[in-house]
């Protein structure tokens, strides 16, 4: 198994936070949820960073933060937000410095996943439609992933032995 670190992308509501904790936990490797981080080295919660900064200052923070994360000697499993990707900086630090992950769901899996959830600034409004948009305005930004699991239908368990073979393979 390399010695690399594990990135997990894919759009919010597809399980990187919960894959990724019980992906550490498994490979006894540090877990980072790329959102904690920002919220713990601001001191502010993500929607608040929305409402009094901006997306365009939490996308900065998001890349700051990603690339010390990278660049760690110590392999760890991180988690990012469903955006980590809009900037292709950030999408090809990720793919030379780890091993990139998507999660994927579908449409209807994710609007279940994601309706309650007030700490999504950027799900304000019709979740169905935004949701949607979202996907559609992201399609093909998380294609340069090492590998490509659908979340759908596994449990975490299942999900992390995918991973886990994948990994043991490369």
């Amino acid at each position: 198994m390399s010695n690399r670190s594990i990135v997990l992308i894919g759009f919010m509501g597809t399980g990187k936070s919960t894959v990724g904790a019980r992906l550490a936990e498994q490979l006894k490797l540090r877990f980072r949820d790329l959102d904690e981080e920002i919220v713990s080295r601001t001191g502010q919660s993500i929607p608040d960073i929305f409402a009094e900064r901006g997306e365009a200052y939490f996308r900065e923070q998001e890349g700051r933060i990603l690339s010390l994360l990278l660049e760690e000697e110590v392999p760890q499993i991180i988690a990012t937000g469903g955006g980590a990707v809009l900037k292709e900086e950030n999408r090809k630090r990720m793919k030379e410095q780890a091993t990139v992950i998507h999660l994927t769901a579908e449409e209807a899996t994710i609007v279940e996943r994601v309706r309650q959830d007030r700490n999504r600034p950027l799900l304000q409004g019709d979740v169905e439609e935004r949701v949607r948009r979202l996907m559609a305005e992201r399609r093909g930004l998380y294609d340069f992933a090492h590998l490509c699991v659908p979340t759908d239908s596994e449990s975490v368990e299942q999900l992390c032995a995918r991973i886990l073979v994948y990994m043991e393979r490369n």
